[in-house]
């Protein structure tokens, strides 16, 4: 059970945000693409796979960071006590577990057409270089964007077996969306980063966060109204967007606190609502 646990711990399974914010694009990419008056069924198996496939390689992200991270974990408050960082997962154990977890991901993702399994394998060097990133750029949150967003490219693909322009606008929009959300979650660390030497956009505009936060979410917001305007979306999807864009700016930007923690997380797992929200309102656009 011990070791069960330290499992579990190590591949955050009991923190849900990371592996749903890696779904949800897949989710918004596969809705945006498939035509709802054709079968069902193969929308809700696809979605089932995209969530599977969220949760097994965000597990083995989480495992290949903590390797990569662990001598700069040791001396953060917040993660010395993870279990690669603490000693108590061995190096070796844990690249086990991170290749068994991407053997299964494989698995889930032979289910799709060639094309998505080509751009789905051509993204893995994007998901295990991210935690160099902050080694040497101040854009580190950036480069997670890109990474944690291509699922709605692979969402798209899935359902067309082509690339557009509109999953394209979409992509770009939402890795503003993660641009701004790991900067939120990047201010609990601030201290601790700057003394080890890591950089993040948290650092670089920590003198004005608001403004590169509202930059941030008004690129997303902008892509989600030129999204309805390529899809054909009905009036009640530019409606809808009011409340998405008031969980952004006001529920999120007002609330948050920079320099208290606590603030900093809740602020960041509010994000878990807003993927849900945009993906109710893709559906009413499609489906209304």
């Amino acid at each position: 059970m011990s070791q069960i646990n330290l499992f579990i711990e190590l591949t955050r399974l009991k923190r849900p945000i990371g592996y749903m914010l890696l779904f949800w694009p897949c989710a918004w990419g596969l809705t945006i693409g498939f035509n709802f008056s054709d079968q069902k069924e193969i929308y809700f198996f696809y979605l089932l796979l995209f969530f599977l496939g969220a949760v097994l390689m965000r597990s083995a992200g989480c495992i290949v960071n903590d390797i990569i991270d662990r001598k700069f974990d040791k001396k953060v408050y917040r993660t010395k006590n993870r279990p690669i960082a603490s000693g108590k997962v061995p190096v070796n154990l844990g690249l086990i577990y991170a290749s068994i977890l991407c053997l299964l991901a494989f698995c889930v993702l032979i289910n799709f057409n060639f094309f998505s399994i080509l751009l789905a394998l051509g993204s893995m060097p994007l998901a295990f270089t991210y935690p160099l990133m902050k080694r040497y750029t101040y854009w580190p949150q950036l480069f997670l964007g890109i990474t944690f967003n291509y699922g709605l490219i692979l969402g798209w693909t899935s359902i067309t077996n082509e690339i557009s322009l509109i999953p394209l606008v979409f992509y770009f929009g939402a890795i503003f969306w993660t641009l701004g959300y790991d900067t939120i979650y990047g201010f609990q660390d601030i201290k601790d980063d700057e003394i080890i030497g890591l950089k993040s956009t948290s650092i670089k505009y920590k003198k004005n966060p608001f403004y590169f936060l509202c930059l941030c979410y008004g690129f997303f917001s902008f892509s989600l109204i030129i999204i309805g305007i390529q899809m054909g979306f009905n009036k009640f999807y530019y409606i809808y967007l009011t409340i998405i864009f008031f969980q952004m700016f006001y529920l999120q930007l007002n609330n948050l606190k920079i320099k208290n923690a606590k603030s900093c997380l809740s602020v960041f797992k509010s994000n878990n609502i807003l993927g849900g929200l945009v993906f109710i309102g893709l559906i009413i656009g499609k489906v209304y």
